[in-house]
C-alpha cells in the first residue's frame, strides 16, 4: 500500500472515532497507524481471527477496514463474522485484487459499505473512513430513536396495563425477573426478547369485557365464549405487538407461549418441539405454573403434576425451572418474616400476604418479589386510596 506510505495531508476526521484496520502485513498496519493517529483512534490486527478476538473484547469500533486476501480467514469472511459481532460498524474493504467476484462476496456476506485498492492514497482513505463514520452516525442516531420509540410503546402499554388490571402487571413483573433467570440457566445469549414478552404476554386483558375481567381477577368459572377469548388472548396480544418496531421476535414468542411441546394446543399451526421459541416454551411452563399457584397448590405439587403432563411442557424447560424455583423456595424459608408500612417497603423484598386496598381488593398477590417500579405505584396508591397495613413480608439476606 504505498499510497498510505505518504504523509496524511487531506480530511478532517473525528479525534474519537474508533477504527479498526485488520491486514496481514504488520508493516502496512504500522504505517497506517503513525499516518492516521491524528484523525482517529487507530486499532490494529494482524489477520482475522486476531482481528474477531479484538472486537470481542474492546468497545464498538464506528469503522472496519479489512484487506482481502490474508492467510486463514480472507477478507470477505471476516467481514462476515464481523457482521454478526459487530452489525452497528460500517465495513470497508482494501483490496490489491478487485475482481466482480471479490466485489459481489463483499457485499453479499460482508454488506461492504465501500471498496479501495491498493496502493490507496492517504486523502482518499482518510475521505472514504470519513463516508464510513457518516454512514455510522446515521445508523447510531436511528438506533437511538428507534430505542427510543420502542421504549415508550412499551412505557405506554404496561402503563395502561397497570392501571386496566394492577394485580396482573404486579405478576408479569415478577414473571419477567423468573423468566431473566431461567433463560440465563438456559444459555439464551440475550434476555431481551423474554423479559420483554414476559411484561408483555398478557397486555391483551386490556381488550377484556370489565365483568369478564373481574370475573378472571376472583378465578370464577367462565361462559364457553369468555374461554374461547381467553384461549386466543396471546394471539390479540402479539397482533398488538406486531407492528412496533423491534418487537417482531417479542410478538412471536407472546403468539407461542400457550403452545404445547407436542404442537398441540394454540396456535393450531405445525410448528412443534423445538420449533416453538425457546422463549415461548419457558413463558408457557412459568405462566401454568403460576395459574396451579393462585388455586393454592404448593410450587413442588404444581410441578409435580405438570412433569405428569407428558406433551404438554419442555422437559428441559421444565426441569430448569424447577431445579431453580425450588432453590428460591428453600432460601425464602429461611428468612423471617416482617411487617412493615408501604414507605418502608424495600425493592427485593418477597410478600407473604397479599397487598390489598382498604376494602379488601388484592393489589399484587402473595410470593411476589417487589421492585422499585411496583413500590413506587404502591406509595402513589396509598396516598390516595389507601394501602391496609402493615405488610408482611420477607427480606433477602444482604
Amino acid at each position: 500500500m504505498e499510497g498510505v506510505a505518504c504523509e496524511a495531508n487531506g480530511g478532517s476526521g473525528i479525534m474519537a472515532a474508533r477504527v479498526l484496520f485488520v491486514d496481514d502485513e504488520e508493516n502496512i498496519l504500522n504505517g497506517i497507524k503513525r499516518q492516521l493517529r491524528k484523525q482517529y483512534v487507530v486499532e490494529t490486527a494482524v489477520g482475522g481471527p486476531q482481528g474477531l478476538e479484538l472486537i470481542k473484547k474492546s468497545e464498538e469500533f464506528a469503522v472496519i477496514v479489512s484487506d482481502m486476501r490474508m492467510p486463514e480467514m480472507d477478507g470477505v469472511q471476516f467481514l462476515k463474522e464481523v457482521k454478526t459481532l459487530s452489525p452497528n460498524s460500517v465495513r470497508l474493504m482494501l483490496t490489491g485484487n478487485a475482481d466482480q467476484q471479490t466485489a459481489i462476496d463483499a457485499v453479499n456476506q460482508g454488506s461492504v459499505f465501500r471498496f479501495m485498492t491498493k496502493p490507496c492514497p492517504v486523502d482518499f482513505l482518510i475521505d472514504t473512513v470519513n463516508a464510513a463514520l457518516e454512514q455510522y452516525r446515521l445508523i447510531k442516531s436511528e438506533q437511538e430513536l428507534l430505542e427510543g420509540t420502542v421504549n415508550g410503546s412499551i412505557k405506554l402499554l404496561t402503563d395502561i396495563l397497570s392501571m386496566v388490571a394492577p394485580e396482573v402487571f404486579g405478576q408479569l413483573t415478577t414473571l419477567r425477573e423468573t423468566a431473566r433467570e431461567i433463560a440465563r440457566a438456559m444459555r439464551l445469549m440475550s434476555t431481551w426478547d423474554i423479559e420483554m414478552a414476559a411484561m408483555l404476554s398478557k397486555i391483551a386483558f386490556v381488550t377484556l369485557p370489565p365483568q369478564t375481567l373481574a370475573r378472571v381477577r376472583s378465578h370464577k368459572d367462565l361462559e364457553p365464549a369468555e374461554l374461547m377469548v381467553i384461549e386466543r388472548l396471546p394471539e390479540t396480544s402479539s397482533k398488538l405487538l406486531a407492528n412496533i418496531p423491534r418487537l417482531e421476535q417479542v410478538a412471536r414468542i407472546v403468539h407461542y407461549q400457550g403452545k404445547n411441546f407436542d404442537g398441540s394446543g394454540f396456535p393450531k399451526d405445525t410448528v412443534v418441539g423445538e420449533d416453538i421459541p425457546l422463549e415461548s416454551r419457558i413463558l408457557k411452563v412459568l405462566h401454568d405454573l403460576a395459574a396451579q399457584e393462585e388455586r393454592g397448590v404448593s410450587t413442588s405439587a404444581a410441578l409435580k403434576q405438570m412433569g405428569g403432563r407428558p406433551g404438554r411442557y419442555d422437559p428441559e424447560v421444565l426441569k430448569t425451572v424447577g431445579w431453580f424455583l425450588m432453590a428460591m423456595e428453600e432460601e425464602e424459608k429461611l428468612l423471617p418474616p416482617i411487617h412493615v408500612r408501604v414507605v418502608d417497603l424495600k425493592a427485593g423484598a418477597v410478600l407473604i400476604n397479599p397487598i390489598e386496598t382498604a376494602e379488601g381488593h388484592a393489589l399484587i398477590t402473595a410470593g411476589q418479589k417487589l421492585t422499585a417500579a411496583m413500590i413506587e405505584r404502591l406509595i402513589n396508591y396509598h396516598h390516595v386510596h389507601m394501602i391496609k397495613e402493615p405488610i408482611k413480608i420477607s427480606m433477602p439476606a444482604s
